[in-house]
Parts: structure tokens; C-alpha cells; sequence
């Protein structure tokens, strides 16, 4: 059975604008209603949107059980609980477990690159040791390897490994990917401009940046996929095409973010490394967002 089909937003992570940039927990309240008012699926907390790699580990647990508690049931809540060190991984995939996370979201290992067989014995020992449901995260972008077919179709076997979030950008690889495995596991698209293309081979969804501030949308665009209407999907792809683009421009979550305060939540900055947007790049998002009618 699936996590959710249609949209899932990767939430961006409110900071007080203070020097310690603490969680504005306050704010995040808020971002979670207007999501779920709008109709998303699911929302993933503490992925790479929500700034969880500039996050102490208590910090990131205090963030998803924030949002456990406070969705209470609403809607599943998928735990951003990746880590290039296995035990590192074990560890937040139990925590984020015991505050009652519906399912984890973890990322390939990153920068101490690893092999296919050790990815494959990394995500055993990750999804050994809890009892939720499992969604790799294949973002070769972000981290300089990817899960291959063959070693897919390895993982599928495990019981709770459920889904992939490909956010390859590379449709033949996430064609073989979809051949490799068929329906043992569900498949969300990474990338907002892929949402529409991957839906029609078979995934069921999507995580989404650009709900964040499109969450009508997407929803519309991903539930007319799953009826197969793809002539509305298509095109609510083709005309916020434009406005994803934009939201790229600059490393994720920088532009998001800047694009949520455009709604009139105070979200707050993001932490260094990551500094604020160029404000060409704002003013470009801002008329995009209004000739889309959400702002």
C-alpha cells in the first residue's frame, strides 16, 4: 500500500531572523494548515528544502516530532533522516521513528561515495532497524552517485523499503529504474519539471518543491496524472514550467524560501552556507507568481 499518492511537498524549514536562527515554530504551524487546507498529500519534513543538513540531530528531531504532533493524523509525515554514515543513519531513522514519523525519506551517501553493493548494505542496515516504511532518495546531483538498476531491485525486496524519489533529471535512467523493479515499489518524481513525464510511466506522485507555494496546483496536476487525464496535467506542467525554472536558478531551498515570504509567511533566512537570493532573481519570481494568480 502506498505512503500517498499525488503530492507531497518538501517543506521548507521557518527561521527566526535572529542571530541564532532558531525554528519558528509558529510559522511552522501556519505553513502546515496552509498546506493541508490546499489539499497536499503528505509533507515531508527536514529534507533537503528544510535545511536539515544545517540542523544539529536534536534539532532535526524536534522539527519532525513538531510536525507529527501538530498534523496529528492529518496527513502522513515523511522524516528527512538521511546520512553518509550508516550508524549516523541508523541512529536518526530510529529517533524519527520514536517520535512517530509515518515513514523516512534517506538519501544515497553523499560525498564519502560509496559502491553498489555498499549502498545496498547501507540501506539494509537503515531499513533494518525500524519497522516504518523506507523511501530512498536518488539525487545524484547532490551526491555524486545513484541507484542503479540492478541494485534497486535488490532493495525492492526488502519488506519495508516502499518508494524511490528519483531526482536523477535523467529520464532513461529512471526508465530502467521503473523497468528494473515494476510495481514492487512506487515511484515519486524529485523534480518539479519531470512531474507530468515520470507520472505517465507509473510513479505516483510527487515531492514537490514548488508546492510550497503552488500546493493547488500540483495537487491538480499529479490527481489528473493519476486519473490519467494528461491533457490537464500537461498542461498545468507546461505553464508553471516557467516559475520552476525560476525556483532554480539559485541552489534549493535559497529561492523557494524567498518565494514563500512572497506569500506573507515569515520564514525567515536561510543558514549559512546558504545566503539569500539575488533580488533580480526575487523580482523575477515575484511577477512569475503573479501572473500565475498566486500572489
Amino acid at each position: 500500500m502506498s505512503i500517498y499518492t499525488g503530492s507531497g511537498v518538501a517543506l521548507v524549514t521557518p527561521y527566526e531572523d535572529t542571530a541564532e536562527k532558531k525554528v519558528n515554530f509558529d510559522v511552522f504551524k501556519e505553513l502546515i494548515d496552509f498546506q493541508i487546507d490546499a489539499g497536499t498529500d503528505a509533507l515531508i519534513i527536514d529534507g533537503t528544502t528544510g535545511e536539515a543538513s544545517t540542523q544539529t540531530d536534536e534539532e532535526q528531531v524536534e522539527v519532525i516530532k513538531f510536525a507529527v504532533d501538530y498534523v496529528n493524523g492529518r496527513v502522513p509525515v515523511i522524516a528527512g533522516a538521511g546520512s553518509n554514515d550508516t550508524r549516523h543513519g541508523v541512529q536518526l531513522t530510529k529517533d524519527c521513528e520514536a517520535v512517530g514519523a509515518d515513514a523516512i525519506l534517506s538519501v544515497t551517501p553523499y560525498y564519502l561515495k560509496t559502491s553498489q553493493q555498499g549502498l545496498i548494505e547501507h540501506y539494509h542496515a537503515i531499513a533494518g532497524a525500524v519497522d516504518i516504511p523506507v523511501i530512498l532518495y536518488d539525487v545524484p546531483g547532490r551526491t555524486g552517485m545513484t541507484i542503479q538498476p540492478e541494485s534497486l531491485k535488490e532493495l525492492a525486496k526488502v519488506d519495508n523499503i516502499v518508494a524511490l524519489k528519483d531526482a536523477t533529471g535523467n529520464f532513461n535512467h529512471s526508465v530502467d529504474n521503473l523497468h528494473a523493479v515494476g510495481e514492487a515499489i512506487d515511484f515519486y518524481s524529485g523534480n518539479d519539471d519531470t512531474i507530468v513525464p515520470l507520472m505517465s510511466l507509473g510513479a505516483k506522485g510527487v515531492i514537490s518543491v514548488l508546492a510550497n507555494i503552488a500546493p493547488k496546483a500540483v495537487n491538480q496536476m499529479t490527481h489528473a496524472a493519476l486519473k490519467s487525464d494528461f491533457k490537464t496535467a500537461r498542461k498545468i506542467q507546461a505553464d508553471y514550467k516557467p516559475l520552476i525554472d525560476l525556483l532554480f536558478a539559485e541552489p534549493n531551498p535559497i529561492p523557494i524560501k524567498a518565494a514563500v515570504a512572497l506569500l506573507g509567511f515569515n520564514v525567515g533566512p536561510t543558514r549559512l552556507p546558504l545566503t539569500a537570493p539575488a533580488t533580480e532573481l526575487v523580482e523575477k519570481i515575484k511577477a512569475e507568481m503573479h501572473s500565475l494568480g498566486i500572489i
